[in-house]
């Protein structure tokens, strides 16, 4: 199976500039990796001491970021390097990241895993959630790389623990130590053998904690809201948006919307516009307007949605309705405001705690949608509740940073 994996990896580095023709994403994919080693020869010099982090995409560095705060602390003299498997992790954290080297992590054949650690060659290496590439591992269990899985999840429905799976098992013993998201991660783990885990959390819950000490005001939404309830719609598709614009269209003075979409291209956020039969304003064409005379706020800009919770009543996190992929429900929820979602979260955890502790709604139409929103903004003390649930159960599941830097504090 290994020879088979290789062939495909192999085969797919040499179609990609190929495909990349007709693919955005696969186009950045593709280009972000030329002159990947260059790259790192000159940022990483064969005297620096080095810890790697490898982040799929954005959603798994906001889980890093705690923990890369405390290997600062532990080795400051050693650099932070962070590697991103997809664009949308790599194009916005490139260039503003707290690690000191952000790299793509290229396709996982032998030749480029070798020659990559040969590069950063780390003392450690930290794998976030689930990402996991065999030869990578190998090699990192053939030279004897310290390594670790932080927030890691696992599901029923992976590879490892299927019949025909087996032969990844061997490449998880790379891993020194697993920190788990959850229980059921770990009871999937014990069943296939191995012990060396503990259930810590999941980082993202001191990460989202941590916001709640930052300076959040931000003077325009104040001048938009004039003390109005408020709806934040974060991080939202098309199929998101769909559940929400005829409530919007139709909804009372008493209340505003601000809607932070996940693509700023203009032409999908031309086509919101459209959609939105009330005043809107966007975020690019504030200035000179008087904010108060719009219902609608549209943020087409990226940096500003967490601060923007802050602000919330009630929360919509994008994501869930379509295919896409849920987006960060732990954001809001640590204002301690109730939050709403599309129907596809099973893959997502933390959504499900949100859930079972009273904190979270799941809607699957449009009806269901106008349904939850009429209830929480016409009850305050049903609203409050639940907005209180949120912040009990994000305060409850903060520590997994500490259980780790614990770890490499004893371990270095």
């Amino acid at each position: 199976m290994h020879f088979l994996y290789n062939f495909l990896v192999n085969t797919t580095e040499k179609l990609l500039p190929l495909s990349g023709r007709f693919n955005e994403k696969l186009k950045l994919f593709t280009e972000g990796r030329r002159g990947l080693f260059e790259k790192l020869a000159s940022e990483i010099s064969p005297q620096d001491k080095t810890i790697l982090i490898h982040a799929a995409s954005l959603g798994e560095y906001e889980q890093a970021v705690p923990v890369i705060l405390k290997l600062k602390e532990i080795f400051p003299k050693h650099k932070i390097v962070l590697s991103f498997f997809s664009p949308s992790g790599y194009e916005v954290k490139k260039d503003r990241s707290l690690a000191d080297v952000v790299t793509y992590l290229p396709l996982d054949t032998q030749k480029n895993a070798e020659g990559f650690l040969d590069l950063v060659h780390p003392d450690w290496v930290l794998f976030v959630k689930y990402e996991f590439w065999p030869n990578l591992l190998r090699t990192l269990q053939k030279r004897n790389i310290r390594s670790l899985l932080i927030s890691g999840a696992f599901r029923e429905d992976q590879l490892f623990f299927k019949p025909y799976g087996r032969w990844m098992q061997k490449y998880l013993e790379a891993l020194e130590f697993f920190f788990l998201q959850n229980k059921s991660s770990l009871e999937l783990l014990q069943g296939i053998g191995f012990e060396n885990a503990r259930v810590s959390g999941d980082t993202r819950y001191d990460r989202v904690s941590a916001q709640l000490e930052q300076d959040n005001r931000l003077i325009f939404i104040e001048e938009f809201l004039q003390d109005k309830l408020c709806l934040v719609a974060g991080s939202t598709w098309p199929e998101d948006e769909e559940l929400l614009v005829d409530y919007l269209n139709a909804a009372g003075d008493e209340v505003k919307f601000i809607i932070a979409p996940h693509t700023l291209k203009k032409e999908k956020i031309r086509d919101l516009q459209e959609k939105v039969k009330v005043p809107t304003v966007l975020y690019s064409d504030k200035a000179d307007k008087k904010l108060e005379d719009y219902k609608v706020f549209v943020i087409d800009t990226i940096g500003l949605l967490t601060r923007i919770y802050s602000y919330a009543d009630i929360a919509y996190v994008g994501g869930a309705a379509g295919d896409t992929g849920l987006h960060n429900v732990l954001e809001p929820a640590a204002f301690g405001i109730p939050v709403i979602i599309g129907k596809n979260y099973s893959k997502f955890p933390e959504a499900s705690a949100l859930k079972e502790a009273g904190a979270l709604f799941s809607v699957k139409s449009k009806e269901e949608a106008a349904e939850v929103l009429n209830r929480l903004l016409q009850n305050e003390d049903f609203r409050r509740r639940k907005g209180k649930a949120a912040a009990d159960l994000i305060e409850e599941q903060r520590g997994a940073t500490l259980m780790i830097s614990d770890y490499l504090l004893k371990n270095k």
